[in-house]
């Protein structure tokens, strides 16, 4: 029985197993047989093989290229097709399970790292900026620019107007605002009646400006009103900050003044009836009973402030009566003696306006100036004013008395506050009741917010949120929390004091008749110094012009509730004419920027339209060759450009972007090459789009992409250059191998020398002597010639530098190199090389012998000449030489075989064509280190040695330098200014220093300054004071501060040499003031040349933030404290009385030229010199 025959295996499945998708993309791309570069050497190996589909491949652009089509994530999508629930029967006789589906959900993932540089890819360019329609509206909106919203400026319904600060006004607005709140007040400025007369200007009239402004604060439409016209009526100077309380009694005195002259009795006395009280001061003799008594008028009395203590005590200190005894005795008429007496202060009558002045501003008898005291006032929200009223027994009487009737209460209606440290500037602000609104407001000059309880703040600045506490004591604290603010410690100045608020009840201490429930709620502040009361009517509603001491208590307790709404008194027309005239401009002004703002938004709607549709639909469907070459940059750049500001013409040649003179967009695409062609080296940065997209999108949009590339214009020269540099990569490293294991060869077999140089770079995988797109250089080319052949064509004496290969090497080399001609290891030395080398070495012992001999008989020169010091040559016979010629010298003593010797010593350089000298002896910035100084009997021996002359020849007397040969001005000036580059030597002035001004240092000082400045100078022999060494010419502190060489060139600015400066020495560029022969360089545009600035010269540098941080706390205390300038207060103005008379416009307009302007401090309002850089008051830099 034959055998059985073996069962073949069976083959391997070649489908897919079991539950395997088939992933076509994967199928696709082991069809592609090369990326960028993987034809090179394999498909090509000769540039004149490469066609257009390699050319393309180089760019990712080629039919097999592995980049996908990557669909369009911001097309719109085709609606689904409704299933009609029928499935198409399959071919006839195929069964179910036979049917094969290929899915489409393997699509290559797309993303904006895989996809950044695929050219097929034109998503993650910017479209999502234009899908938000909101950002997309509000950055469009932005490049428009349509200005500023003037109905974000509007008045809200109800709100208060708030006043704008014209630069240090903040302390009359506060006083605006609680003016404006008194509708008696306000109603008798608007009553007033105006002169009619022709020569009376209404525009100048403080009063007609003060009814403009009420009006405006009362029917104006603006959140804010600029008081501007009323401040120059008054003629007060907006860059000064006033004390408050002297203008609000200024002011009221001119008002006074003006209301007297009208007609109406109610006018003639407003004043005084709203706010004018009585009071006595009396002295009563303490042996007859005589009294003496004196009464005068009050605006506001005046408390002094004690550290937590109440208004109300401070007002019965305030009336305590003084014992005048002992040396201070009271001079009674009667007695016709001196007597002890008391002294007294009684309050007749009150106004119906009560203002409280709190002298929170003191002098200091230690510093003679005005300092502000941070003591806490507790003042109630309302007062009972007959406790105060009369005598000391009328006082202490009602304060026994439990009737109701009989108190005069006074509701406080305003608070005015000082926000700083210092009594010369900081902040005025005003907490004010609205009568209107029934409700406390705080005016921080145009911003008006409304505060939920008095004495809370909330502003943009500081937010804090009011929380009551309460305690078993009766207390309820007030915390605050304060946003987050980072604030430079230097810069912030204004000290935001009143932080801590206590709302407290009444004090156990104050004389507490009455349940609690009638006690006043008390406000505690560190920062008051204005309380405004207003007497709170009765219930029937009568409400006296004056409460008097000796009047009738009323039947009924008044009432403490809130009082009615009255109606706002009307504006007189003229007034009302111009508030109607600022609100129509208001109301035009906003109607045009709606007007603007709707055109730009249907202008956005066509262009975000526009654009959508195109980017919808600019991508490639396919691979084809029509396309439109765009870099990624420029379609960023399209997408983006009505979302952000462009220029108008190109500034630099680099730029990418302008718009053209015929309002065309263009938009350079940065993807050539200097053949002006598509650059491969740029290929991650190409994106294609269909021709129909760029032409819509220049015709539509009216935009250009330049310049207009297709995929057919991938530079050839570039890429036959680039592949020809890859196959030199990949052949290289294989001759390489080949080479190395052919090149041995014994000592007694033929071969060939060669550079031993040549060959260990030629076998790098990256030789250093390979030059992109140029050929090796041949092993007997340039500098390795030497290495084999001698300068007579025979083989070199120097056999380290060769070395042997073998005939095979030698034929390998051949065919890259046909031109090198080898020389045969069997070949002779040169005999010339060879006996010059016998007599070189005799020469170079004669050499050294003289050299040792000229450096034993100039010693003096060798050791000395260049250590800088003529302090040791005083009254020695000198001359002048080169100090190129003694470097020289000395290298050639070290060495005098390898660096040839000097012969000659050439000093015509320091003398002009006139044949006197270019240099000044007694200049430091002459003596630089160009030039050395040696004795005359040194230079007796070199004129004997060595071709020397002319002699320039000088002598130090101790004081200067003396020389036969004149110096030639004209020449010098021109030589030290004839420099493209120079060296100028910077000294740092320390904070102890002072500043090298015409007023503070002479010419004299600035030469002793430049001669510690070049403490490097060309000088001789050992230096007393270092011992004769050479010292360093880096950094030095000392003394003088630190001083610095820097190189600058002639067209430099004075901006750059700080930019400079900022590099070199880290001073930043705005605390730097540079000082050149005692004037300041602050014209940053000036150049080197036009300030005359020479070759060698100095600058002085002084560092303005670090002499401010120098000076420690303790440091300043200990410093002579400087009398702060009062300023001229409101003299000039018309609240003094007399003011200055109106110049001549000419006249005035020269002085205005001369006159240099102040500058106002943004953080503390003080008013500054012009040339300042850090604020006089507060340390602020501007």
């Amino acid at each position: 029985m034959p055998p059985k025959r073996t069962r073949r295996t069976s083959p391997a499945p070649a489908g897919l197993k079991e539950g395997e998708k088939l992933k076509r993309q994967k199928l696709v791309a082991r069809t592609r047989s090369y990326s960028a570069w993987d034809w090179a050497g394999s498909e090509v190996l000769d540039a004149a093989d490469i066609t257009l589909e390699h050319r393309l491949a180089t760019c990712g652009l080629s039919k097999n290229s592995i980049h996908p089509l990557c669909a369009n994530k911001h097309a719109v999508k085709p609606k689904p097709k409704p299933a009609n629930g029928k499935s198409q029967e399959g071919a006839e006789g195929e069964q179910e399970e036979d049917v094969i589906v290929i899915s489409d959900d393997d699509i290559p993932s797309c993303n904006s790292r895989t996809c950044k540089s695929n050219p097929y890819c034109l998503n993650y360019l910017g479209q999502e900026k234009w899908e938000n329609e909101d950002k997309a509206r509000e950055a469009f909106l932005k490049v428009v620019n349509l200005g500023e919203d003037p109905i974000a400026s509007s008045r809200a319904a109800g709100h208060p107007v708030g006043l704008k600060n014209l630069g240090a006004t903040c302390y009359a607005n506060a006083y605006l605002q609680v003016w404006f709140q008194d509708v008696t007040f306000r109603n008798g400025v608007y009553r007033c009646q105006l002169p009619e007369s022709p020569n009376f200007k209404l525009e100048d009239s403080p009063i007609f400006q003060l009814q403009v402004t009420f009006a405006a604060m009362q029917e104006g439409k603006e959140s804010a009103f600029n008081p501007i016209r009323l401040v120059e009526s008054l003629k007060l100077r907006t860059t000064e900050q006033q004390d408050a309380q002297e203008f609000s009694k200024l002011f009221m005195a001119h008002l006074d003044t003006e209301f007297k002259k009208q007609s109406d009795p109610a006018l003639k006395t407003l004043i005084p009836d709203q706010f004018q009280g009585k009071q006595v001061y009396g002295t009563i003799c303490q042996n007859c009973h005589h009294r003496s008594e004196r009464e005068s008028d009050f605006l506001e009395i005046e408390v002094n402030i004690k550290n937590n203590a109440t208004l109300e005590e401070r007002i019965a200190a305030a009336l305590e009566p003084e014992t005048l005894s002992g040396d201070n005795r009271y001079k009674c008429p009667t007695c016709n003696d001196l007597q002890d007496a008391k002294r007294y202060t009684e309050i007749r009558e009150l106004p119906p306006v009560l203002h409280f002045s709190l002298l929170r501003f003191v002098y200091d008898l230690s510093t003679m100036e005005r300092k502000k005291t941070k003591n806490t006032i507790c003042f109630p929200t309302f007062i009972d004013m007959k406790r105060f009223l009369g005598s000391t027994e009328d006082r202490n009487r009602a304060k026994k008395t439990k009737h109701e009737t009989n108190q005069k209460l006074y509701e406080l209606r305003g608070v005015l506050l000082h926000r700083g440290a210092s009594a010369y500037h900081g902040h005025y602000e005003a907490q004010v009741y609205d009568v209107q609104n029934q409700a406390w407001y705080q005016f921080n000059d145009d911003v008006v917010t409304k505060i939920d309880s008095l004495g809370s703040k909330d502003t943009s600045q500081d937010k804090l949120t009011i929380k009551a506490d309460h305690t078993s004591n009766g207390k309820k604290k007030v915390a605050q929390q304060q946003s987050t603010r980072t604030v430079s410690r230097r810069r912030q100045r204004v000290d935001e004091s009143d932080l801590e608020i206590e709302i407290v009840e009444q004090p156990q201490a104050s004389n507490g008749d009455g349940s609690s429930r009638d006690r006043p709620m008390y406000i505690s502040s560190k920062d008051a110094y204005m309380l405004v009361y207003s007497q709170v009517a009765n219930e029937q509603g009568a409400l006296p012009s004056h409460t008097s001491a000796r009047a009738s208590p009323s039947s009924r307790r008044p009432s403490r509730s809130k009082s009615k709404l009255s109606e706002a008194p009307s504006p007189p027309p003229q007034a009302r004419q111009a508030v109607y005239q600022f609100n129509f401009e208001h109301e035009r002004a906003c109607a045009e920027y709606t007007n603007k703002a709707t055109q730009a938004k249907a202008q956005f709607e066509l262009t975000r339209q526009k654009i959508m549709e195109i980017y919808r639909s600019w991508n490639l469907t396919a691979r084809q060759s029509d396309a439109a070459v765009v870099s990624c940059q420029a379609l960023e750049t399209w997408l983006l450009r009505h979302l952000r500001d462009s220029p108008r013409s190109p500034a630099s040649p680099s730029q990418t972007e302008w718009t053209g003179d015929d309002n065309k967009h263009q938009i350079i695409s940065d993807l050539v090459c200097e053949h002006d062609k598509i650059d491969p080296d740029k290929a991650n940065d190409i994106k294609l789009i269909t021709q129909a997209a760029r032409e819509q999108i220049a015709s539509e949009d009216a935009c250009e992409f330049l310049p207009l590339l297709t995929p057919s214009d991938v530079c050839d020269i570039c890429v036959k250059a680039k592949f020809n540099e890859r196959l030199y990569q990949m052949q290289h490293p294989l001759l390489v191998a080949r080479f190395d294991e052919i090149t041995p060869v014994g000592e007694d077999e033929p071969g060939y020398w060669i550079s031993k140089q040549w060959l260990k770079d030629w076998k790098l995988a990256k030789p250093k002597m390979h030059v992109a797109g140029e050929g090796d250089v041949a092993p007997d080319s340039g500098e390795f010639r030497p290495h084999v052949s001698c300068d007579h064509g025979g083989l070199s004496a120097n056999i380290t530098a060769r070395r042997r290969i073998s005939i095979e090497a030698y034929q390998l080399l051949k065919e890259l190199f046909p031109g090198w001609m080898a020389i045969p290891t069997d070949t002779e030395q040169c005999a010339v090389c060879e006996a010059f080398l016998h007599f070189s070495k005799e020469d170079k012992r004669e050499i050294r012998r003289q050299a040792e001999e000229e450096k034993a008989r100039l010693r003096h020169m060798h050791d000395n000449a260049l250590n800088n010091n003529t302090a040791a040559l005083e009254r020695v016979p000198c001359a002048i030489v080169p100090a190129k010629f003694i470097r020289s010298w000395r290298q050639w003593l070290l060495r005098p075989g390898d660096v040839p010797r000097p012969d000659v010593v050439d000093n015509s350089q320091f003398l002009c064509e006139h044949g006197l000298l270019s240099l000044d002896p007694n200049s430091t910035c002459d003596m630089d280190t160009s030039i050395a100084i040696i004795k005359r009997s040194d230079w007796d021996l070199l004129e004997r040695m060595y071709s020397a002359g002319p002699l320039i020849a000088i002598e130090n007397t101790g004081e200067n330098f003396t020389h036969e040969i004149p110096v030639c001005d004209e020449c010098r000036l021109k030589k030290r200014s004839a420099f493209e580059v120079t060296e100028v030597t910077v000294r740092v002035l320390g904070p102890n220093e002072p500043i090298p001004t015409a007023a503070t240092s002479s010419a004299d000082s600035l030469q002793q300054a430049a001669r510690l400045v070049h403490s490097n100078m060309p000088i001789t022999y050992g230096s007393r004071r270092s011992n004769g060494l050479r010292q360093s010419s880096r950094i030095r502190q000392g003394r003088e501060g630190k001083r610095h060489r820097v190189t600058i060139t002639k067209t430099m600015t004075v901006k750059d040499l700080k930019i400079l400066f900022q590099s070199e020495l880290n001073i930043p560029v705005i605390s730097q003031r540079i000082f050149y022969q005692r004037q300041e360089l602050d014209d940053s545009s000036a150049t080197i040349l036009s300030l005359g600035i020479l070759a060698n010269d100095f600058l002085d540098l002084v560092d303005v933030a670090r002499e401010a941080i120098d000076i420690s706390d303790s440091e300043r205390k200990s410093l002579k404290r400087t009398k702060v300038h009062e300023g001229q207060g409101f003299d000039g103005t018309l609240l003094s009385g007399v003011t200055e008379p109106e110049p001549d416009p000419e006249p005035c307009a020269q002085a205005e030229s001369n006159i240099p302007q102040l500058k106002s401090c943004s953080a503390c309002t003080f008013a500054n010199a012009p040339d300042i850089l850090l604020c006089e008051m507060c340390s602020t830099p501007f």
